[in-house]
């Protein structure tokens, strides 16, 4: 896994492609997310629309995963296969995707809660992953450090009462997938890997209701929580700037919180 490099004007050109195509894919499949339909639908729908707007899908294949989705229900953490299980109301999803344009790389996940109503605490979970996210994006700038995203992230959680999951991370982005530094969703202020404008970064809360031990299923991909607890994702691949940030991967009607 290389650094995460400060990207050309090219480069950043390609990601800003690369990540608004990622934001069209996703939103079309957050909007068909209702009760009855399977996470395979959604990958199904995927593939076309990855052929519809000519791009190729950045997960399909990376590592030798099958698919071109992760889409992790309830207690699932992250990298779950789709399926062809019906969804039920109050269930809550992570779609989680990428795609390549010119070379460059995008990733985002979005939240979903399954017919719009499920209990309190899933709510609470799915909103504070929202937050956390966008707190640690306002920690980007010139010359801010890993330290600083992560902080404002946990803050957010622990704040509300859920769990960070320590072993995943946010990551560099660029040519590659998962690039150098690692992103953590912890940390102290003024600590860590320094950013600078030009590089390209995923921020990605994954967070949870109970313990943060995780474990992998036999299909060596998907990760789900060890108590069973909900877990939930959401994630942007956002450009550092002089002035502060720029998010690449905001979904038409998006809201910045």
């Amino acid at each position: 896994m290389g650094m995460t490099k400060v990207k050309t004007p090219e480069q950043i050109k390609a990601m800003r492609e690369s990540c608004r195509i990622l934001g069209l894919i996703l939103k079309e499949l957050e909007e068909m997310t209702v009760p009855g339909i399977t996470t395979m639908d959604l990958e199904r729908r995927a593939a076309e629309l990855c052929e519809k707007y000519k791009v190729r899908p950045a997960f399909k294949g990376f590592h030798g995963y099958p698919y071109i989705l992760c889409t992790s229900v309830n207690d699932e953490v992250v990298h779950t296969f789709p399926n062809e299980i019906p969804l039920e109301e109050g269930d809550i999803l992570s779609i989680d995707g990428g795609v390549v344009v010119q070379g460059m790389v995008s990733d985002s996940a979005v939240a979903v809660v399954v017919g719009g109503k499920t209990s309190d605490v899933a709510q609470g979970l799915v909103d504070t992953c929202i937050k956390a996210m966008w707190a640690g994006i306002r920690q980007v700038k010139d010359g801010c450090h890993i330290g600083d995203i992560g902080h404002a992230v946990q803050t957010v959680v622990e704040g509300a009462g859920y769990t960070v999951i320590p072993d995943l991370t946010g990551h560099g982005i660029g040519e590659e997938m998962h690039e150098q530094p690692y992103i953590t969703n912890y940390g102290e202020p003024g600590k860590g890997f320094q950013l600078k404008a030009g590089m390209t970064i995923a921020i990605e809360p994954i967070i949870c209701v109970g313990k943060p031990e995780i474990e992998t299923l036999d299909d060596d991909w998907t990760i789900v929580t060890v108590d069973g607890s909900l877990s939930m994702q959401h994630e942007h691949t956002v450009l550092v700037t002089k002035t502060g940030y720029e998010v690449l991967s905001l979904r038409p009607g998006e809201k910045m919180l």
